[in-house]
């Protein structure tokens, strides 16, 4: 099927806005995995916290900036939680218990989602932005995706500036790099983990709030989002935040074209799309579009 330029620009956009969600889930993947060495897939279910708590805390009156905010902070105290409570009791276990234990964390968080706010879905979340979409050439765009993108930037810029000027930063990548040497210079190993989960959580609780507005709310909106996260995280090459950006981009931007060139099967296999492209580059190349520097480290 051919495009106009009007549909080819409206298709791009989508898959921009949603891959920049990707992205963003996924650098929560990286985050957790450059401390522990572990894949964190109770990851989802923080992004399904942030949508329905941001939901519930507008409901009871809070204006929504301070709704946003509270449910950001709501779930990465859980983040806190879930390290000290299942992580931290098991520091020493080997890397495939830990992972067995972030799933048995993601049914036990989908289980009190589910007895919280029942398994019907919600409306969505009044936009940040109200009004008609916006023209932008030939294409229209809704102005939650302008606010999406906008967050995303932002967000990511922040956690370039953690990384690069702050001693906290560079406290958790040297962590990434080498634990054992962390320690010996003095670097609080656990206090790095307990750090990494909380802004992981936080991320998925951003993801999830930011999306809440153009998504109809349940208690398992955050499985297939949370497998993308971590497929962009494997596709870009995981444990390096410049990946995870290059693969969620990636993804959405597959997502939304075979939508628009394959429009007999497209939209049913959807999901189908980003895994497939994930396999097939990482047939070619196993560490990921970015995995060379991951096998430097």
């Amino acid at each position: 099927m051919s495009l106009t330029w009007g549909q080819l620009l409206q298709f791009l956009l989508s898959g921009l806005m949603y891959g920049s969600l990707y992205a963003v889930i996924a650098l929560g993947f990286n985050l957790i995995h450059n401390a522990t060495r572990v894949v964190n897939f109770a990851q989802g279910e923080f992004v399904t916290l942030g949508a329905l708590c941001s939901l519930s805390l507008v409901m009871i009156g809070l204006p929504l900036p301070v709704a946003l905010v509270g449910a950001v902070a709501i779930v990465t105290v859980t983040g806190w939680a879930t390290e000290r409570m299942a992580i931290r009791p098991v520091r020493g276990a080997s890397v495939i218990t830990l992972i067995i234990i972030t799933i048995g964390a993601s049914v036990f968080l989908r289980g009190m989602v589910t007895w919280i706010w029942g398994s019907d879905e919600r409306p969505p979340l009044r936009p940040f932005w109200p009004g008609p979409s916006l023209a932008l050439g030939p294409a229209m765009v809704q102005r939650q995706y302008i606010w999406i993108l906008g967050i995303v930037l932002a967000t990511m810029f922040l956690l370039w500036l953690l990384g690069e000027k702050t001693l906290l930063g560079k406290a958790m990548r040297a962590c990434a790099f080498n634990q054992r040497a962390a320690q010996i210079v003095g670097i609080d190993v656990g206090r790095m983990v307990l750090l990494s989960w909380a802004l992981s959580a936080g991320l998925g609780a951003l993801a999830g709030v930011i999306i809440a507005p153009v998504v109809t709310p349940k208690w398992d909106m955050g499985v297939m989002l949370g497998l993308k996260g971590f497929a962009a995280a494997i596709l870009g090459g995981m444990g390096i935040p410049a990946g995870a950006v290059l693969g969620g981009i990636t993804l959405g931007l597959a997502e939304s074209l075979g939508v628009g060139l394959l429009p007999d099967w497209g939209s049913g296999y959807k999901d189908a799309i980003a895994f497939s492209i994930m396999l097939a580059v990482l047939f070619v190349k196993p560490t990921g579009l970015l995995g060379a520097r991951s096998e430097a480290r």
